[in-house]
């Protein structure tokens, strides 16, 4: 979702601005803006549709001298992508400047009583709104731009992340947040603003993540400042952040994605350190330490998630009832929030989310909350929103994720779940010590097992040459395999614009078995498990229709091998730890079809990497 950055210091502005938006172009965006305040007193805004690149060129004969500004990548949703509705926007005087990441869900009302005072608007954003009200609120009270703002924003519903620059007042930035992340970096005379740490980190070490409600007074040689909406002091809680640059640098892949595909064996190891031990033969969680009562006395997890969180949601529930023995339902955080969930205490809410900051999660988890569930999260990002709304929870520790299309976080995330279910089932006794130790064993040997499925990547980039053109692709699997089926076509679409449905093999005679002819791959996880033979009928019928399959399959198979019409092999592993494997292939499908077709692979249209609203 949308990206902000904010600077005020010694330093030119300009530079550092678009430095930081582009360590935000992952975030998804279709224009991009600045607005500089120099040392005249002027007030300059910039924009442009497109990419930062474009703003860049557009800016290439303006004035952007200055050491105090703000900047701005824009994922429409008030307003068709255009430089006119980019941010940020100017108020009607043009003393003001604002960015915002969220949306003001009473817009419409407010821009009619202000049209009506007379006001002019230049956009058709819920934004512009804003700061023409703030500026409004100003003249007709004669307050501060604080004042103002907080005024303002105690008229607002929904959801934002905002920052404010006054011609009047060039040594301040004001910035506030509302259920959109918002951080401030500390430097040496000098802050930084961020929609999360990546655009910081480089410059300083020490940040304050902003909570809901609260406004950061931001003051050229002035310590910082955070306020209530309603003007309560609020204490600075400064965090040191630990993110390697290299990390969010490509570090010579063409793509962040496929650089985060290979770097999984690393990830889930560091996801393991510490939980794992060096032994291979016990998980430690220290989640499950400080909150042993409450988790092993639930009487059912409830898991809440969106998207490709939610695949990995579905094979926690798988894992966790096979060792703990207990009911897990995996429910979207979209749906659940806007129903009325039977959920309270003596539940466990498991909220999954690599960003932290996911709207619909987060609600779903303030909902939960209040009916006095016991809430989990399992995020990556540190600090973030959820982390700090849950009990407790368990971070991925899998670094920054930056391709749209979730990968590492993804595996990381399985991994979490396998961990708390084998903690979980080793605490309550329903778990086979033999085959704890045995699970776990091969738990710690997955990063080399993928390190092993990785080599399958030329292969996979030969085979997806054959089918870049296909109009639709099917994804089935059984078990454990059925949630990566859906991973898998989910990947395949997000990034290709290829249409792609994920089934349970057993329901292809349900209705997607109509769609099968020669133009139509799919995609069958036929690993040798219990379910081999079933996965191998499914596959018969599908070749019996003249269906062209690709099959995930046991290294060396010598049935569906001479059955399939291409075949991945893959490492044998326990059944439980499949999904782990097996969707590595199939996040390399994906990214190489992409590719072939000419695809923006670590930006794809209309999608942002963070949903931080509705």
């Amino acid at each position: 979702m949308c990206g902000i950055v904010g600077y005020i210091g010694k330093k030119d502005a300009f530079p550092i601005l678009v430095k930081g938006l582009r360590r935000l172009e992952y975030r998804g965006y279709d224009s991009a803006g600045v607005a500089l305040i120099n040392d005249q007193g002027e007030l300059n805004v910039y924009k442009s549709k497109g990419k930062v690149d474009n703003l860049c060129e557009y800016c290439a004969d303006k004035n952007v001298a200055g050491s105090v500004g703000i900047a701005h990548t824009r994922w429409a949703t008030h307003g068709e992508p255009s430089s006119r509705n980019a941010h940020p926007h100017y108020s009607e005087s043009h003393k003001l400047a604002i960015i915002h990441n969220g949306i003001i869900e009473n817009y419409a009302d407010i821009k009619m009583k202000l049209q009506g005072k007379g006001v002019h608007f230049q956009s058709d954003t819920d934004t512009e709104v804003l700061v023409q009200l703030i500026e409004y609120i100003m003249n007709r009270k004669q307050l501060t731009l604080l004042e103002a703002v907080q005024v303002a924003l105690y008229q607002v519903i929904g959801a934002y992340a905002i920052a404010v620059l006054d011609k009047n007042d060039p040594d301040q930035i004001i910035a506030a947040r509302k259920q959109s992340p918002l951080v401030v970096g500390i430097g040496d005379d000098e802050f930084f603003l961020g929609s999360d740490a990546s655009p910081i980190v480089e410059y300083t070490d020490k940040v304050v993540y902003l909570e809901d409600g609260n406004i950061a007074v931001i003051r050229r040689g002035e310590d910082l400042h955070v306020v209530s909406i309603l003007g309560e002091e609020q204490e600075l809680n400064v965090k040191t952040v630990d993110i390697d640059l290299g990390q969010i640098e490509k570090g010579g892949y063409p793509h962040f994605m496929l650089k985060e595909i290979f770097e999984q064996p690393e990830c889930l190891t560091n996801c393991m350190r510490g939980r794992v031990n060096v032994e291979a033969d016990h998980v430690t969680l220290s989640a499950l330490i400080d909150y042993r009562r409450q988790l092993l006395e639930a009487k059912r997890i409830v898991i809440v998630a969106c998207g490709t969180s939610w695949h990995a949601g579905l094979i926690g529930k798988q894992i966790i009832e096979t060792l703990v023995r207990i009911p897990v339902e995996v429910e979207y955080a979209s749906e659940f929030r806007y129903r009325n969930p039977v959920v309270g205490k003596g539940d466990v809410v498991i909220a999954i989310s690599q960003s932290g900051e996911t709207a619909d999660t987060l609600a779903a988890v303030q909902l939960a909350k209040e009916r006095g569930a016991f809430i989990y999260g399992v995020c990556n990002a540190i600090g973030s929103s959820i982390p700090r709304a849950t009990d407790t929870g368990t971070y991925i520790h899998v670094g920054p994720e930056i391709g749209v299309a979730s990968t590492k976080a993804f595996t990381g995330q399985v991994t979490v779940l396998t961990m708390i279910a084998l903690a979980m089932g080793e605490a309550k006794g329903t778990i086979d010590r033999d085959e704890y130790l045995k699970i776990v064993k091969g738990l710690s040997e997955i990063p080399d097992k993928i390190r092993e499925v990785l080599q399958t990547n030329e292969h996979v980039k030969d085979l997806a040459r054959t089918f870049t053109y296909a109009h639709n692709f099917l994804y089935l699997g059984r078990g454990f395999s059925y949630p990566v089926a859906l991973e898998g076509a989910l990947k395949l679409k997000e990034i290709s614009y290829i249409h792609a449905e994920g089934y349970p093999a057993a329901e292809m005679k349900h209705g997607p078995i109509a769609l099968i002819d020669s133009d139509m791959p799919v995609v069958v996880i036929a690993t040798h498990n219990a379910m081999y033979e079933k996965v191998l009928s499914n596959i018969q019928e599908i070749k019996a229709r003249q269906g062209r399959v690709i099959a995930l399959v046991s290294k060396d198979d010598d049935t569906i091998s001479k059955i399939a019409d291409e075949v991945i092999e893959l490492p044998d592993v326990q059944e439980c730890l499949e999904p782990l494997v097996s969707t590595i292939p199939l996040q390399l499908l994906a990214y190489h079809v992409a590719v072939c077709k000419g695809k923006n692979v670590d930006q794809p249209r209309n999608l942002a990497k963070s949903v931080t609203v509705e």
